[in-house]
């Protein structure tokens, strides 16, 4: 059932990637000046007053923020950062071998969420961001559950017994004794 869930996460992550991380790198890439290599966004002041590129800059770190939990929460399944991770390993592969191919298959390429992961794939960001998604599939331990996680888990106390020692007829035949919870009380207290 864990998987499952994981499934439908990958899903939502893959959706962050895509709508917030391509608006926000779309957004903070095209406020970059083109004109020269050393100019910086807002003349190098302070951006608090560029409220654009602030957005800009939350909807990345909200992107990152949902990746790093997805990764690194052990109750998460592995395929919630990992099937995203191989999407764009998969994507960034594509854009390698061809380009126009690559570029040909990004959705809504005229709306700021396609420029934006276009961008991203441009500067390698995707591979990277891929690479690191899909780490957690690789991790024998997270494709296991945990021990509190299992149903019939017990941890109540078990009454402690003793074993005497087996007859002559053989060890099926052994006795086992029960050794009282509570000391026996002498007469008089």
């Amino acid at each position: 059932m864990r998987h499952l869930y994981g499934i439908a996460l990958a899903v939502v992550l893959s959706a962050a990637v895509f709508f917030g991380g391509g608006w926000g790198f779309g957004k903070l890439h095209s406020s970059l000046p083109t004109a020269t290599a050393t100019a910086l966004p807002a003349g190098g002041g302070s951006l608090l007053h560029a409220t654009g590129l602030l957005l800009a800059l939350g909807a990345l770190a909200g992107t990152a923020l949902l990746a790093g939990l997805l990764i690194i929460v052990p109750r998460v399944s592995p395929l919630a950062a990992g099937l995203p991770g191989v999407g764009l390993i998969a994507w960034t592969v594509l854009y390698a071998v061809s380009v126009a191919r690559a570029v040909h298959y990004i959705p809504m390429k005229t709306h700021p969420f396609g420029a934006g992961f276009e961008a991203m794939g441009l500067s390698g960001v995707l591979g990277a961001a891929g690479i690191v998604l899909a780490m957690p599939l690789f991790l024998p331990s997270r494709w296991r559950r945990r021990l509190a996680d299992d149903d019939d888990y017990d941890d109540e106390p078990i009454e402690a017994t003793s074993v005497t020692n087996p007859s002559r007829a053989g060890l099926l035949t052994s006795e086992w004794k029960t050794i009282p919870s509570e000391p026996p009380v002498p007469d008089g207290w």
